[in-house]
């Protein structure tokens, strides 16, 4: 029940805790907003690895973990605490601004200050955790100064359970808000501006509010007389259980943030890696907890053992993970594939249903925990913003010393099979440390009942979780190889390698009755054996290498099989290779089995492997190119439209020397027109004498590659030819041999287009730039979408044979011309 005063009746005072209800609503839906925007804002500081969804889930938990603590030790109960709550709104919103405004150009003059590797990506960690912490501990602070109003008793705490369960339900709405439209329309800054106006309008509101008649604030259950209103106030002494709930509470939370790092690799691969996924898989995780924390209030409010009811729910999660771990490993990814449906909605409503069944029993015990933490340390008289903040806080600690520990230690060196069984071993100990003391005060208890009961209770508590741990078995690694498509692709190849990786699954099959070898990373096929892949990787190397005059060095974005960057080795005047890399397995298996693909290139003495975000690398480093190849993963993966922006284009034009060239892959299946027309037009921003090559036989479209130039353009169609009948070059034309172009005239068939031709076509295309990376967006609806051949078919529409572009002898010049006619 409310605090109340002679200035309010009952009925005023719980209309004044609904009003607040909604402001914990709202305040919980900005901050889901901001999370999901500095989320997709650490991608292009730190790079799209386990250490920017580390930093995050540190810094937001930590900053909230410090303003639970501080606020009600540092202010007084006698301030309004309408006025508290509009400041630190207020506070929220101007700094959720200021880091949309400043972080970008801070974190540029950052990475320029830090190495490449490992250092380098924590260190830029530490530098963006500076930048987020001070907002962060506003909204930790938020929560605790609204329940100022509410008495500890045990109809009290059950409001506070309530508080908890409003604020994550807009946790969900935020969250899904962001994701689904403000994010997939707008961009970056229009949610920020959002965010910070439901900051705003929390912040007025409140403040208007508190002009009103009031409550004022007392310590004890009943109104204290005015002569005493500001006698000092004596708080009452925690319970002997209260360091148990304490660690209960933070095991709860480790457990939590663990699970919610391990499940959300889990069913990436599961429901596909789009930036959709993580957001449903964010707001299944919010939905479980509210519904949780809405029970675990109405268990307070009936039960008067909480203690014993907290353990319970600790121990039931002991079954709830060992479901979710079941589920996850061992029944859903073998479910009817989210491939079935082109239309995005029906994708969306399986990916929700998928991550509804498999992992909302867990997170329901986890939010039900809550409220029942704090019934079990209430007392009457207590501050309840204190009660409120000291749970919270160790909510979340633990939840830090999960989400860091998990993402960054623990899966990259034991696995998520260990880490689930580690789950189930500290619910269960954070079990008996509640149910111990319960059993331990019954003890001179005789009754033949009772001692029935703790035997079946003890053997409950040994059965159960030596179960769990014993059912959750090692991640199959089909599942880490084909992701969403093992039902179709793991009867049609053999596994010979599977690897969960510190930041992607990595794997390599082999397809039955072949020597195909099919590379996978995130779940899907980056690189294979078959001819037509092998055409594109090796012309991504070969092409750039056979129209600059005297290549020397090369930048390859990103290693996959390394057969484009093995490509390089094979011409004489390349001195120097740099492969860029994020996850350091994919480098290690290319090395092992596709070697005789990529010419041991990992191994050659011109190499140079830099294990770091690409982009980092380009930005940090002084060093220039004659060749830059980009071979990024599908632009619908979460974390790689970054590598498809104008920001990044520009980034590689300036590491160009002067007739520098540029080539990146663009992939036409898995996509649709709005998609395409994006990633050229982009490209053509930078590169407005870019070029469009297709490594298909005529009639068929998969992929194609954008090619673009520092200076001005001419492709000599004799020297190409004289070079590749030279002994030098031997090794370059039988690899070339290899793969279907049995001469210079062949390669050069593949001319799709050029910038200006396209012009028209492209008209509507939207840029993705750094701001709102459209294309992670646009893509993510698209990728049951199979229409390649039908985009080539209209790319070609626009082509031309441009004349002032193919130069040399009128033979060659003229065969090229009914090379490209006659397709």
């Amino acid at each position: 029940m409310a605090r109340l005063n002679a200035g309010f009746s009952i009925s005023q005072s719980r209309l004044f805790l609904h009003v607040l209800l909604i402001f914990s609503f709202a305040s919980g839906c900005a901050a889901l907003i901001y999370e999901v925007v500095w989320f997709q804002m650490l991608q292009l500081v730190i790079g799209s690895s386990a250490v920017s969804l580390g930093v995050l889930l540190g810094t937001y938990m930590g900053g909230m973990c410090l303003g639970s603590l501080m606020l009600s030790r540092l202010l007084p109960p006698l301030w309004n605490p309408l006025r508290v709550c509009a400041s630190l709104e207020a506070g929220i919103g101007l700094m959720g601004v200021l880091i949309l405004l400043v972080l970008p150009e801070a974190a540029i003059i950052c990475s320029r200050q830090t190495g490449s590797g490992s250092t380098g990506i924590l260190l830029r960690g530490f530098f963006t955790a500076g930048y987020l912490m001070p907002p962060t501990v506003f909204m930790g602070a938020t929560l605790p100064a609204m329940v100022r109003w509410v008495q500890t008793t045990r109809p009290g705490v059950s409001w506070l359970g309530s508080f908890y369960g409003c604020n994550l339900a807009g946790a969900v709405a935020g969250c899904l808000l962001a994701g689904f439209y403000l994010l997939r329309v707008y961009d970056t800054s229009v949610a920020t501006y959002v965010a910070a106006g439901i900051n705003g309008m929390i912040a007025l509101a409140a403040l208007v509010l508190s002009f009103l008649k009031r409550p004022e604030p007392t310590m004890q259950s009943k109104p204290a007389p005015a002569t005493n209103r500001r006698a000092p106030v004596t708080r009452p002494a925690p319970s002997k259980s209260a360091v148990s709930v304490y660690v209960t509470i933070a095991l709860s939370g480790m457990t939590a943030l663990g699970a919610e790092v391990i499940w959300t690799r889990l069913l990436s691969l599961i429901l596909g890696g789009t930036v959709y996924a993580f957001s449903i898989i964010l707001a299944v995780f919010l939905i479980g907890i509210g519904i949780g924390s809405h029970f675990g209030a109405m268990i307070v409010r009936r039960s008067r053992s909480p203690e014993f009811a907290l353990g319970w729910c600790q121990f039931l999660l002991t079954g709830a993970i060992a479901w979710s771990a079941y589920m996850l490993m061992n029944s859903l990814p073998y479910w009817p594939p989210p491939t079935v449906s082109t239309q995005p909605w029906i994708n969306f409503q399986m990916s929700l249903s998928d991550c509804l069944w498999a992992v909302l029993p867990p997170t329901v015990l986890w939010g039900a925990s809550f409220p029942l933490a704090l019934a079990a340390v209430a007392a009457p008289g207590q501050d309840a913003a204190r009660l409120f903040g000291n749970i919270s806080a160790a909510n979340m600690l633990g939840g830090i010393i999960g989400g860091v520990g998990f993402s960054i230690v623990l899966i990259p060196l034991q696995g998520t099979q260990y880490g689930q069984r580690l789950l189930i071993v500290l619910a269960t100990f954070a079990a008996i440390l509640m149910l111990t003391p319960w059993v331990w005060k019954r003890r001179r208890e005789s009754s033949l009942a009772f001692t029935c009961r703790c035997a079946l209770a003890a053997l409950g508590f040994i059965t159960l979780p030596v179960f769990g741990v014993w059912s959750v078995s090692k991640v199959p690694g089909e599942l880490l190889a084909f992701g969403r498509n093992v039902q179709w692709m793991g009867d049609r190849s053999e596994l010979l390698f599977a690897g969960e990786g510190e930041n992607y699954p990595v794997g390599v099959s082999q397809v039955w009755n072949t020597h195909v070898r099919l590379f996978h990373v995130s779940g899907k096929i980056e690189a294979s054996t078959y001819v037509q892949d092998m055409r594109l990787q090796r012309m991504l190397g070969h092409l750039p290498a056979l129209l600059h005059p005297d290549p020397e060095s090369v930048l390859v974005v990103g290693c996959g099989a390394g057969v484009t960057a093995g490509s390089f080795t094979l011409h004489p005047s390349v001195k120097k290779i740099v492969i860029c890399e994020i996850e350091p397995l994919v480098p290690k298996i290319a090395a092992e089995y596709f070697s005789r693909e990529n010419y041991g290139v990992l191994k050659d003495f011109r190499t140079q492997l830099v294990l770091d975000d690409a982009r980092h690398y380009v930005l940090t480093t002084t060093n220039m190119f004659d060749i830059i190849t980009s071979d990024p993963i599908h632009p619908w993966i979460k974390g790689s439209a970054d590598l498809y922006t104008k920001e990044f284009f520009e980034l590689l034009k300036a590491h160009l020397n002067r007739g520098g060239i540029v080539t990146q892959w663009v992939p036409l299946y898995q996509s649709d027109l709005t998609v395409v027309k994006s990633e050229l037009a982009t490209f053509f921003e930078t590169f407005p004498n870019g070029t469009l090559w297709s490594s298909d036989r005529p009639g068929l479209g998969s992929d194609i590659v954008m090619l673009g130039q520092y200076g001005g353009s001419q492709i000599n169609l004799d020297e190409m030819q004289r070079r590749l009948k030279e002994t030098g070059y031997r090794r370059v034309a039988e690899s070339l041999q290899e793969i279907g172009f049995a001469s210079s005239l062949d390669l050069l068939a593949g001319y799709s287009g050029r910038a200006c031709d396209l012009a028209p076509w492209l008209q509507d295309a939207q840029i993705n730039r750094d701001r709102n990376l459209r294309l992670e967006y646009l893509a993510g609806f698209t990728l049951n979408q199979q229409a390649g051949n039908s985009i080539y078919r209209d790319l070609l529409a626009y082509r031309k044979f441009p004349p002032e572009l193919f130069v040399g002898s009128l033979q060659l010049t003229a065969a090229l011309k009914a090379r490209l006619s006659g397709q």
